[in-house]
């Protein structure tokens, strides 16, 4: 079986790489998405309900990230939330997605449109 290209989905829409992002370093429910996207972005980027499930709903179906069965803590935890883990081909195409964006920046930085960050 040939593995899938990871470049085949790009570009990503933005609320998709912030929820990718958010999955790189461990599983989250997707109240812990949206409060680590907005985090990470200083709260510059805040992704509604509708936003968020309707995107998690596409990356499941393209097979960029999987529902889990198992919980982190069953004691503990609600037992409504759905938790998410980054798929191999999910990490591949959102570094894919990272590599693409950095390539823009360095493209505007030669042209001269980006000249780092301002004091």
């Amino acid at each position: 079986m040939r593995k899938p290209d990871p470049t085949r989905l790009l570009p990503l829409p933005p609320a998709a790489f912030h929820i990718l992002v958010s999955l790189a370093d461990r599983d989250r429910h997707g109240y812990s998405i949206m409060q680590e996207v907005a985090d990470r972005s200083g709260g510059e980027v805040t992704l509604h309900a509708g936003t968020l499930y309707a995107t998690l709903k596409k990356l499941l179906v393209d097979g960029l990230i999987r529902e889990l069965d198992e919980r982190p803590d069953d004691d503990s935890d609600d037992r409504r939330r759905r938790y998410y883990r980054l798929t191999t081909f999910g990490r591949d195409t959102a570094e894919a997605e990272a590599r693409r964006l950095a390539e823009l920046v360095r493209q505007a930085r030669a042209s001269g449109l980006l000249h780092g960050p301002r004091q």
